[in-house]
């Protein structure tokens, strides 16, 4: 072997993946360990841009629907036209994603999860995020989807 080997973290198993091989097969699991191939907080796809407050109502939104992948690191901006007040929410996405991050002008904002954004004039938000659970995921102005203000995260 040679010395990077030795020092490599994912050559090297540990005491905790023992473990967690152990309480696998005692559940009955595969051992086999699952390592992602890189980081998944690197290189984020960059999303279509979800406008809120567009259309002569300005009740529109640019995208309804939103396709990602599990493991995937992405990038959204979301973008309010001021036209409308909007408390944007997705809670069962963010309960089945890994927030990386969110920018709103010159601010990071480092959090384990999000629960609403409240765009009470003009202004937008980037997110940094990673799925992990497949699933169709609701997002809304709350109070205003009766009114169309909504779409959809497609996670496969």
């Amino acid at each position: 072997m040679t010395d990077a080997t030795l020092t490599s973290p994912i050559a090297r198993p540990t005491y905790r993946h023992a473990g967690l091989a152990l309480l696998a097969a005692a559940l009955g699991l595969s051992s086999t360990l699952a390592l992602a191939a890189g980081d998944l907080a690197t290189r984020p796809e960059r999303l279509e841009r979800l406008v809120i407050g567009t259309g002569e109502s300005m009740l529109g939104v640019s995208v309804r629907e939103h396709h990602m992948e599990t493991g995937q690191s992405y990038r959204l901006v979301i973008e309010a036209t001021g036209m409308q007040e909007c408390a944007w929410v997705a809670p069962a996405f963010f309960k089945n994603a890994w927030l990386r991050k969110i920018e709103v002008g010159d601010v990071e904002i480092k959090a384990p999860t999000l629960t609403e954004l409240e765009f009470e004039r003009e202004g937008e938000a980037e997110l940094f995020f990673v799925p992990i659970r497949p699933g169709s995921y609701e997002w809304a102005c709350a109070g205003l989807e009766e009114r169309g203000v909504t779409g959809t995260f497609i996670v496969q």
